[in-house]
């Protein structure tokens, strides 16, 4: 068989074209479709973690009191404002009388009335007793008749129901009177404590009718936090332990606290637990009612087992897991997964044993047929 002769112009074309190609496949196998890919890997260590909750809560008053008038009236004077401190006892405001003066009068004028018919009751019960005692003795002298005596006895007791009538009229009398001067007395806005004003919801001239609130105040002493913790990692929350409280207007400050009570209805909506957070010490400036904060719970600490960082644990057919390096070769691991904290760190109960490399981070997603390359770091990735 002949042998093809090769031209010049050919062998100058295979001599660039090989380097060509050679580079081109190097480029592919090294930061191509075809390259590694780079990552991070970390040994499975054994280690106690201490759990902790995160949760947003907003700042309330545990105690709010709304003071109005407890008839229906006008509103003659207010004179708190919104912001202003007050101390109980302190007039904050008065209700016109409109026709209470008047009637105060009338119930004089009643009380007056009927202490003059009991006082004609009086004189005639003890006048028709006296009658009937005389005519009692005139009966037994044999000197009157018997119907005429217990015709007597019949008036005395006559006399005598009038008389308890009369009593029972001025005590119902009086009652109204007092019952006008209590009236009186709650025409007058009083602060019942020493607090904060914190609405005001009408100004002089306006009616209102009983119980509605003119003013609104709040104890500040009584400041804390409505919280709300993710039901599935709420294990363990429980009145007494330790809190951390970030409020949004004092930036990364944190105040010391504790959990009061854990509510004992949980929001079915938002599928979260709700607890009620008190400050150790009050902040200064007080917060605004409404301010979202952030609270961290410390629970109980854990005894130590194998963690991995929760940057590794991944998904892949439905199942949790991580990327786990075995003599070179990468499988996906599925574990069972524990408790965690807000460090980063989870806790396996079964799947990886200490020792076991697994994969952190990675450049792209992987498969069990990656080629992968081990970094300490990657570019954007904090260790």
């Amino acid at each position: 068989m002949k042998r093809i002769p090769l031209s010049k112009r050919a062998l100058a074309l295979l001599a660039v074209a090989i380097p060509l190609l050679s580079l081109f496949v190097y480029v592919a196998l090294r930061s191509g479709p075809l390259a590694p890919v780079a990552v991070v890997v970390h040994s499975v260590e054994k280690e106690a973690i201490t759990p902790a909750l995160f949760g947003i809560g907003t700042v309330e008053a545990r105690y709010t009191y709304k003071i109005g008038p407890t008839v229906p009236g006008r509103i003659q004077s207010l004179q708190a404002h919104v912001g202003d401190t007050v101390h109980a006892g302190q007039e904050l405001g008065e209700m016109d009388s409109v026709d209470l003066e008047e009637r105060m009068r009338s119930q004089q004028s009643t009380q007056k009335r009927v202490a003059a018919q009991l006082e004609e009751a009086t004189a005639r019960a003890n006048y028709a007793q006296t009658q009937a005692t005389r005519y009692e003795k005139l009966w037994q002298a044999q000197v009157t008749s018997e119907e005429i005596f217990l015709t007597k006895q019949q008036e005395s007791h006559i006399a005598q129901a009038a008389l308890r009538a009369a009593h029972e009229e001025l005590a119902r009398v009086r009652a109204e009177y007092e019952a006008l001067l209590a009236q009186q007395k709650n025409l007058k806005l009083l602060a019942p404590v020493d607090g904060l004003i914190v609405a005001r919801n009408a100004d002089p001239g306006t009616t209102l009718v009983a119980g509605q609130a003119a003013l609104e105040m709040i104890d500040p002493h009584s400041l804390w936090i409505h919280a709300r913790f993710d039901q599935r990692n709420a294990n363990g929350l429980a009145p007494n332990l330790a809190a951390q409280i970030a409020l949004r207007s004092q930036g990364e400050t944190m105040r010391n606290g504790y959990v009061s009570r854990v509510e004992p209805v949980a929001d079915a909506i938002t599928e979260e637990k709700l607890a009620k957070i008190v400050f150790d010490s009050l902040p200064d400036p007080l917060p605004p009612l409404g301010e979202l904060s952030e609270v961290t719970i410390a629970l109980t600490a854990l005894p130590a087992a194998q963690v991995v960082p929760n940057a590794a644990i991944q998904r892949s057919d439905g199942k949790i897991g991580v990327w786990k390096l075995e003599n070179g070769d990468l499988h996906f691991a599925p574990i069972e997964l524990g408790a965690s904290d807000l460090h980063g760190k989870v806790q396996v109960q079964s799947g990886l044993e200490v020792g076991d490399q697994i994969v952190v981070y990675s450049e792209k997603p992987l498969h069990s047929r990656s080629r992968i390359r081990v970094v300490k770091t990657l570019p954007g990735v904090s260790p």
